[in-house]
């Protein structure tokens, strides 16, 4: 795949919040202006061989391999390339690919996908040395170990065989102090050895770990003498068989930083407690000479939650595998992919993000408020179709006689956009048989409906009026056909058009002309806001409406539409050219959302 190009404009403006607050302190303050960069990852030798860094800041987005992004991913996308971009430095896409059981190739060239799609690079601009900051945690795995010996040779770390239930149970909770492992007090020769044979796949799969030595009384739990490394026979996508140990996330990942050179570390709040056990390994290993300083230091702000959507890959698997959905790019689903599918746009959802700010709080947001960013970005792009998607017959029964034939086409227009002229025309044309709504017809009237029912005239949008004569039945009395006739001298946009005045407008397609398509029509998946809250099954507040497959009628000028075409379906809302079943020959629309929130009070 190429890498993305473009970025989002950097002149972009820049909402306070915390995050940038910090950034801009530090800078004026001079933090890491003596900072220097070995042209790549490395140990603290490597780059004090290198130049000053380019980078005034160095950010990094870290997504593990083992699942698709979904929307909350996108929060923290668009934070870290944008602050990078804002600042005059670079973000790093870095993935996290420590556990070799669940991670696959699929989701790497997933991720990078969903990243360029949302307009981000992780190329170093011209002036940083065109440098691709695209990395692998596997590919330190080498210094990952040498840090670890350096830990245990310090008396820093040790190897633990209790089993994962003793382990557990010493522990201790929020009310009780830990008990320290009876392995804790070995000598580092005898923890090196051990931690050796752990490497060189003597011992099976879970029976010892390498541990920190820290403190199993510290009121904070992740300070118990946390897990750096367990025995675990699995090939690595990046690595193959090389290694039978593996690290813990929580070790990896501030090492990772720090060969990385990332000054701010930004994650979401539930690794807060995690942040002491980062200091404390980074610090420990800059004193031994292995890292650079100055070092990254870590800061975290709110995740998004979206309402209406559950983001847990646990729960988005679950509806993938039991069928639920027809996949991870199902128009349903909360996954960059899916909503890709369903027509959401990179800048839609970056506007989201940016609109609903950064604080040291999670908040829900409303499914609306990215609904109404998209609105407001496809309000000005997306080109004007009529469609028909509950589909009735109109039969002018007097069009041979105001047109002399029944063969006559009369040719009628109408703008693609109604505020870019510049775009031009779209041309369609009337027959004698058309298709419209069937909400458009009404035999008996409720009060204030101006469409059609018997003696009373509506424009064709576009069109002329027609004055409604009555309707066609079936034997079980079902409504198969409108019937009406054309006034005379009222085709829009002619002289005296407008003689004939009428309330309702109705939009059509003309049946002789008509690309028939399968619209899928996608709504929420979930009825409830929050579907997993307090413990709920997630399964049980499915929306059974949140999918309907219905055949449509469009106007001709879609028939030559492309895959991920967007358009507006007057009256109905805005549609996407489905991007993997629509065809010229089977024409496909996803709707993407309503006109209008229909999901209000």
């Amino acid at each position: 795949m190429s890498e993305p190009k473009n970025a989002p404009d950097a002149e972009a403006l820049k909402p306070n919040n915390f995050l940038r607050a910090i950034i801009e302190r530090d800078l004026e303050q001079g933090y890491g202006a003596e900072r220097r960069f070995g042209s790549g990852p490395g140990d603290a030798p490597h780059h004090a061989a290198g130049p000053l860094d380019p980078a005034r800041v160095r950010t990094r987005f870290p997504p593990e391999p083992n699942g698709y992004l979904h929307i909350g991913h996108a929060k923290s996308i668009c934070l870290n390339f944008g602050l990078a971009r804002d600042y005059g430095g670079e973000c790093h896409l870095r993935f996290d690919d420590t556990n070799p059981e669940k991670e696959e190739q699929e989701y790497v060239d997933a991720i990078k996908e969903m990243v360029a799609w949302l307009g981000w690079s992780w190329q170093a601009p011209a002036s940083h040395g065109e440098r691709s900051n695209l990395y692998y945690a596997s590919n330190y795995f080498d210094f990952m170990y040498r840090a670890a010996e350096y830990l245990v040779e310090q008396g820093l770390a040790y190897v633990d065989e209790q089993t994962p239930e003793e382990m557990r149970a010493n522990r201790g909770d929020f009310g009780t102090p830990g008990t320290n492992s009876p392995f804790r007090d070995r000598t580092p020769a005898e923890n090196l050895a051990r931690l050796r044979e752990m490497r060189d796949g003597v011992h099976p799969d879970g029976a010892m770990v390498l541990r920190a030595k820290i403190d199993m009384a510290s009121p904070n739990i992740n300070m118990r003498d946390p897990a750096l490394y367990r025995i675990r026979r699995a090939t690595h996508h990046n690595t193959g068989d090389k290694w039978c140990i593996y690290p813990m996330y929580t070790f990896a990942h501030p090492i990772e930083d720090a060969l990385e050179r990332i000054t701010h570390s930004i994650c979401t709040l539930e690794f807060e407690d995690q942040r002491p056990f980062y200091d404390w390994l980074l610090e420990h290993l800059a004193q031994g000479g292995l890292l650079a300083r100055p070092l990254p230091h870590q800061y975290e702000f709110g995740r998004l939650n979206l309402s209406y959507v559950v983001t847990s890959k646990r729960k988005l698997r679950q509806l993938v595998e039991e069928g639920h959905v027809s996949g991870w790019d199902d128009p349903r689903m909360p996954t960059l992919v899916g909503m890709r599918r369903r027509g959401y746009t990179p800048e839609s959802i970056r506007n989201m993000v940016e609109s609903t700010g950064v604080t040291k709080q999670n908040a829900w947001i409303d499914y609306s408020v990215l609904d109404g960013c998209l609105r407001a970005d496809l309000e000005g792009k997306a080109a004007r179709a009529m469609a028909v998607i509950d589909p009735v017959k109109l039969k002018l029964t007097n069009f041979a006689e105001i047109f002399g034939s029944l063969e006559h086409r009369e040719p009628c227009s109408a703008p693609v956009h109604p505020h870019l002229p510049e775009l031009g025309q779209r041309a369609f044309s009337l027959g004698p048989e058309l298709w419209i709504e069937r909400e458009d017809f009404m035999e008996v009237p409720s009060k204030g409906y101006h469409r059609l029912y018997p003696g009373n005239k509506a424009r064709l949008k576009a069109g002329y009026v027609v004055e409604c004569t009555g309707c066609e039945k079936n034997e079980a009395g079902e409504i198969t056909a409108v019937l009406a006739t054309l006034v005379p001298d009222t085709k829009s946009g002619t002289p005296g058009a407008d003689a004939v005045k009428v309330k309702g407008v109705i939009t059509w397609v003309a049946v002789h002309e008509a690309v028939q398509a399968e619209l899928r029509l996608y709504d929420r998946l979930f009825t409830e806001a929050q579907p997993d809250a307090g413990g709920r099954d997630f399964l049980e507040v499915i929306n059974p409406g949140s999918k309907r497959v219905v055949t449509g009628y469009l106007e001709p000028s879609l028939a030559a539409a492309v895959a991920d075409t967007k358009v507006q379906f007057e009256r109905h809302g805005y549609f996407v050219a489905d991007r993997v079943d629509h065809r010229a020959d089977t024409p496909v629309f996803n709707k993407i959302t309503g006109l209008r929130d229909g999901w209000g009070k």
